[in-house]
């Protein structure tokens, strides 16, 4: 037999008759374990109820706590063993265990370490009746190693190339969790190309310029612990490349086509494929012999990762991963195993048996492997427990027998395999016990007539007791025929009448004795509505109403509620609810709808409707609308100590229903002139109860308000001064803060006038200190809000309070507060600080913190104060301006960032409490390693010649070492801005000037200089120069073309050749002019020659007419100035003339030149070269043809 309580039923509708028959069948089928509120008298075997889990990671600055808690009667007693040994607790004077529990307490704070209790523990809880063990629980300290120190070469890869940045972190207790930040402390960014792998490395596809960078750093967070551990820098160089060759991709990680995964049932499944190409491929995920669960299936880190949570059996197979890139694809498969750790089918629960009954313990498990089933008795396994007659195990269950009380135990099962194990603990509780009805005695129920009617009897008792209804005092027991007994001892009366009215008593036997139970039963009339509301048509601005009578027991009061389309009624003055009656004036369009009237008593209701339809009104004049006029004839009554009631007569609402009044008040004792809200009623009444306050000279003044607005206030009513009493409330902002090192100030809120309650308002302040034994001290101060407590020590905490009182009492008594006595400056500096150098731009400072007596106030935090005192190259004493870092709180440890390499920094370390700084630690110094140097501040180029640049600078601003070297490389650019061959150069680092020889005449070339320490090199500054053309403008001809050009600038028309050129055309010109002057003569005149010769254009006749000589040509030799832009020059750069018109635009450039006799060579070509210039010089290329006189 197993043990029954029967639940206590309370009355219900009849509705819910089916539901409980559920129930009952529900409870009937299950083992239910004591109730210790019902049954506190008996005796009940030990029960886990709350112990630590299998695996305990504990912190190690924290003292150890391994829960053990257990419920049973009489209360079990506890006892341990540690890695399957007794522990004995009191040899150990660090272990307590709670009181009334099995709780285990280490104290590690004081003395100890966590490591010395590493170990397995497990907790047996054990009474008369049997004993229940906990699990194994695996205790471990958390642990979070340094990183082992290790030195890291710089990257140097080209662009497009893939890469891993290795983190590896240290093994820590639990693992910690892996992220990639720079020297800010600002995450790297991710994405499709750049991501970090389960294994915390972090993977490029294929690197870009943007990636190189000297702080990829991998940080290490131990949670449990709250500590974070940083690897070393990583620097990574990528050079740029003119052209990336893309790839297909490869997968960076897993290796090879195909790999194994195995995980546990219910535990997340995390599969990951990263790929490397250019472009940078993507990454898809399918299930080869099924389809992806859809509501457990994730992607994370841009899809490379694929996860599966609660993850089972069914999710084994074979996963596909595959990477594209516009050149390809390829695929990884990942062969996916899920082994399952032991899950319970059925675990075994209690059984509460009386003697000579039989039972039964089931403990199903499964798992994968299949878990192996054992059984232990009290803690023992059964095979060595002492034996038991009444018990036969068979596998995964134990069967019992004829039980007797020694039969009492507590069964353990232990369902294990290679992953893990369960373990369950079950009673087997024998008990003896004569019946009881847990139903109070007396209950009365009541139900409607017609409806079901459910009386309670829930029992208990062992053996199971039997149950019999009886109605009336010598009645005979109840039939089935006519009632149903349930097999929880409820009677149910299918329809219950008026004549099941009554008293009923519920009897429950069994071998050991019986129990009986009165309860009464009441059938009550149902309610009806016997008048209904009607349909009804109104006019817009009409008034209706609906009628609702309802008839009901008269035992039972009905409430009636009002309802319009299903929901609660306007908030409107408009709608009134009298007894039977719904009355809605001034109608709108909105209150169309259906009404209901809902009748609720306690023990049913119904329910009826009617709908109102809305009509447009017969036209009528319009009225004139306005706010409501002020109400008048204010009157008070009933006039009490706390309360009085207003009456007032409303004014004319002005065609606009008034839909509430809004009542204010004036204190002409505190506040005259003042006036407050003081309530809102509906503007369908015309009185109100009013609440006051002790000693206020209250006057009141009412306003009306409609849909337009407010009224004017109306005419104050008569003053009415409530009687004084003690205030109500005490101050509130109660602090207590020291202003000096030995006083205390206490502030508080004071009570506003209207808040006295009566005259002589005065607070009472009382302080003591919160660690000692003093009374409490007290004064009596008025209108203040402040008082100040001399003579206090420094920095102790004090209890305070602040109570208000008048000539009529004391306010309640105020709450306690806590406050300090005044801050001191702190005593004691932070000890041993020590410096750890990170790189040449960032220190880890550590200190020990200071004793908390010694800070004398609030802690605010710790103050480094730091200053470069010489640069360790120039070794020069020169005190820079300190800065301060402030870390707040109780920190013992910080970064000092932004620090300049290769420099001689002090600094110390100072306690901050809200008063101040503490003393400064000693000066701790350390030196920055070198770093990389600034660019030089500045490059010249002096100089130019056609063959050579001399180059100037200035070294750069922060060397961040000692140079060793400068870095010049150079490069010439022609005139479609081509680049041309790259040289480079190395400069001793002494230079400050450079002459650059043998370079091409009229060529521009590019300069890129930087200097360089022994930790690499730093930035480059640039610059452009062009070398000069040869002095006489032309260029020097090839070898054996003949002799050059004069080195100074030439002027052609003074040389012999080219005078006796000219005259020579010249006299021929003239010969041509006399012959055709002589043939004009021989021929005569004609009127159509005359008219010709009149006609004749100015511009095509070769001689002027004053002269007839030819026009603007100038002998050089008269040393005449030349036409505006025929001259060359300072800058030596030809100007052209407005008409563009030379000889070198016939030529090729600076190519086209003369033979010695003076005459053109070169072929003859429109194109004009322009090359660039440098400075003023003109966009034109220098020639000298234009520096020679020409024609015009």
């Amino acid at each position: 037999m197993q043990l029954e309580i029967m639940p206590r039923k309370k009355r219900l509708p009849a509705g819910r008759a089916p539901l409980l028959l559920l129930l009952c069948q529900l409870v009937r089928a299950l083992d239910v374990p004591l109730d210790p509120k019902l049954l506190e008298d008996l005796v009940q075997p030990p029960t886990i109820t709350q112990q630590s889990p299998k695996d305990y990671i504990i912190d190690p600055r924290e003292n150890i706590v391994i829960q053990c808690e257990a419920k049973g009667k009489p209360p079990p007693s506890f006892s341990w063993t540690r890695n399957g040994t007794h522990f004995d607790i009191e040899k150990d004077p660090l272990v307590t265990m709670k009181p009334g529990s099995g709780t285990l307490m280490i104290n590690i704070m004081s003395e100890g370490k966590a490591e010395t209790y590493e170990g397995v523990y497990q907790c047996t809880a054990r009474n008369e009746r049997g004993a229940a063990i906990s699990n194994n629980i695996v205790v471990r300290p958390s642990r979070s190693p340094l990183w082992t120190k290790e030195k890291l070469e710089p990257i140097t890869l080209r662009n497009g190339q893939s890469l891993i940045l290795p983190c590896r972190p240290p093994l820590g207790l639990p693992p910690p969790i892996i992220f990639w930040m720079d020297n800010s402390f600002q995450r790297l960014p991710q994405s499709e190309r750049v991501s970090q792998g389960l294994n915390g490395d972090l993977y490029f596809s294929n690197v870009l310029p943007e990636d190189t960078r000297e702080d990829y750093i991998c940080y290490a967070r131990f949670n449990h612990t709250q500590t974070i551990q940083q690897k070393q820098p990583i620097s990574v160089k990528v050079i740029s490349a003119k052209s990336n060759r893309e790839r297909p991709p490869t997968f960076l990680t897993p290796e090879g086509n195909a790999s194994h995964k195995e995980e546990l049932r219910g535990n997340v499944l995390s599969l990951e494929c990263i790929a490397e190409g250019l472009p940078t491929p993507i990454i898809y995920w399918i299930k080869e012999d099924g389809t992806l669960p859809i509501n457990r299936t994730f992607y994370k880190n841009f899809k490379k990762t694929l996860q599966i949570i609660q993850v089972s059996e069914a999710d084994s197979g074979n996963y596909q991963c595959i990477a594209k890139n516009p050149l390809g694809a390829i695929y990884h498969t990942i062969s996916v195993t899920v082994k399952a750790a032991p899950y319970w089918i059925m675990a075994p629960q209690n059984l509460v048996l009386s003697p000579g009954e039989d039972g039964r313990l089931i403990c199903r498990a499964n798992g994968n492997p299949k878990p192996r089933i054992s059984w232990l008795s009290n803690g023992v396994p059964i095979e060595i427990a002492p034996d038991d007659p009444s018990r036969n195990i068979d596998g995964d269950t134990i069967i019992f027998s004829n039980v007797q009380e020694r039969s009492s135990a507590v069964y353990q099962c232990n369902a294990s395999n290679e992953y893990g194990y369960l373990l369950a603990n079950a009673f087997v509780n024998v008990l003896a016990e004569p019946p009881r009805i847990l139903t109070s005695a007396n209950t009365l129920y009541q139900v409607i007539a017609d409806r079901p009617a459910l009386l309670d009897c829930a029992f208990f008792g062992s053996p199971l007791p039997t149950v019999e209804w009886f109605k009336g005092a010598k009645g005979s027991a109840l039939r089935e025929d006519i009632y149903v007994l349930h097999e929880n001892g409820t009677l149910e009366i299918p329809v219950a009448q008026k004549d099941s009215t009554g008293t009923y008593t519920c009897v429950a036997r069994n071998k050991l004795g019986m129990a009986k139970n009165e309860v009464h039963l009441e059938i009550k009339d149902a309610t009806r509505i016997i008048k209904q509301p009607e349909y009804a048509v109104v006019q817009r601005g009409g008034t209706v109403s609906f009628e609702c009578k309802v008839k009901h027991d008269h035992t039972l009061i009905p409430t009636i509620t009002w309802l319009k389309d299903n929901g609660e009624l306007p908030n409107d003055g408009r709608f009134t609810v009298d007894k039977d009656h719904l009355v809605v004036a001034d109608v709108w369009d909105d209150d169309g709808g259906t009404y209901t009237c809902v009748a609720n008593t306690t023990l049913d209701n119904v329910s009826a409707s009617a709908v109102l339809s809305v009509v447009a009104p017969t036209p009528t004049p319009a009225p004139t609308y306005d706010v409501p006029n002020p109400p008048f004839d204010l009157e008070l009554t009933d006039q009490l100590d706390k309360s009085v009631q207003l009456s007032w007569t409303p004014g004319n609402d002005n065609n606009s229903p008034i839909t509430k009044f809004i009542i204010e008040y004036e204190d002409a004792m505190h506040e005259a002139g003042l006036w407050h809200h003081q309530t809102e009623v509906s503007g369908m009444q015309t009185t109100a109860h009013l609440k006051l306050s002790p000693y206020v000279n209250y006057s009141f003044r009412v306003m009306a308000v409609n849909s337009l607005g407010r009224s004017l206030p109306s005419e104050a009513s008569e003053q009415y001064l409530t009687k004084a009493a003690e205030p109500d409330t005490n101050p509130t902002a109660v602090e207590g803060l020291g202003s000096e090192p030995d006083n205390l100030v206490i502030t508080w809120k004071p009570l506003n006038g209207f808040e006295s309650n009566g005259p002589g308002l005065q607070y009472k302040v009382s302080w003591r200190q919160k660690d000692g034994d003093d009374e409490w001290t007290s004064v009596v101060v008025a209108n203040v809000s402040k008082y100040i407590v001399s003579g206090t020590p420094t920095f102790v905490p004090y209890l305070i309070k602040v109570q208000a009182l008048n000539d009529v009492g004391f306010a309640p008594e105020p709450a306690v507060v806590m406050g300090h006595s005044g801050e001191d400056l702190p005593m004691v500096a932070p000890g041993n600080v020590r410096v750890n150098v990170v790189n040449s731009t960032l220190a880890e400072v550590h200190w020990d913190p200071v004793p908390l007596k010694s800070i004398r106030g609030h802690l605010q935090g710790y103050r480094i104060y730091y200053w470069k005192a010489q640069s360790s190259s120039k070794r020069n004493r020169r005190h820079l301006e300190k800065k301060i870092l402030t870390f707040q709180g109780s920190k013992t440890h910080g970064m000092l960032p932004g620090l300049e390499p290769f420099s001689h920094y002090t600094l110390n370390v100072r306690v901050v409490n809200g008063k101040g700084e503490g003393p400064a630690s000693p000066d701790r110094v350390f030196n920055t390693p070198e770093g990389v140097p600034s660019a030089p501040s500045s490059l010249k180029i002096v100089n130019p010649t056609p063959d050579s640049l001399t180059l100037e600078w200035d070294p750069p601003s922060r060397p961040n070492g000692i140079l060793t070297e400068y870095t010049l490389k150079y490069q010439p650019i022609n005139s479609t801005h081509e680049l041309g061959p790259l040289v480079d150069l190395k400069i001793p680092a002494n230079k400050t000037r450079w002459t650059l020889k043998n370079l091409n005449f009229s060529t521009r070339y590019k300069f890129y200089f930087y200097a360089q320490t022994a930790a690499g090199s730093g930035s480059q500054i640039t610059e452009e120069a062009v070398t000069n053309v040869d002095e006489a403008g032309i260029p020097p001809p090839d070898v054996g073309a003949g002799k050059a050009m004069a080195s100074r600038q030439v002027d052609i028309a003074t040389q012999g050749w080219f005078i006796g050129l000219m005259c020579a055309v010249a006299l021929l010109i003239l010969i041509l002019l006399i012959v055709c002057f002589i043939r004009r003569n021989k021929g005569g005149k004609y009127p159509v020659k005359e008219k010709e010769d009149a006609h004749a254009d100015p511009e095509i006749q070769p001689m002027k007419e004053d002269d007839g000589t030819f026009g603007e040509y100038s002998d050089a030799e008269d040393h005449k100035p030349l036409k505006k832009g025929s001259r060359t020059p300072s800058d030596r750069t030809v100007k052209k003339e407005d008409s563009d018109d030379s000889l070198v635009d016939y030529g090729e450039g600076v190519n086209g030149q003369f033979n010695e006799d003076g005459s053109f060579i070169g072929q003859y070509s429109g194109k004009k070269e322009k090359e660039p210039a440098e400075g003023n010089e003109s966009s034109e290329a220098p020639s000298p043809v234009n520096a020679m006189n020409s024609f015009v």
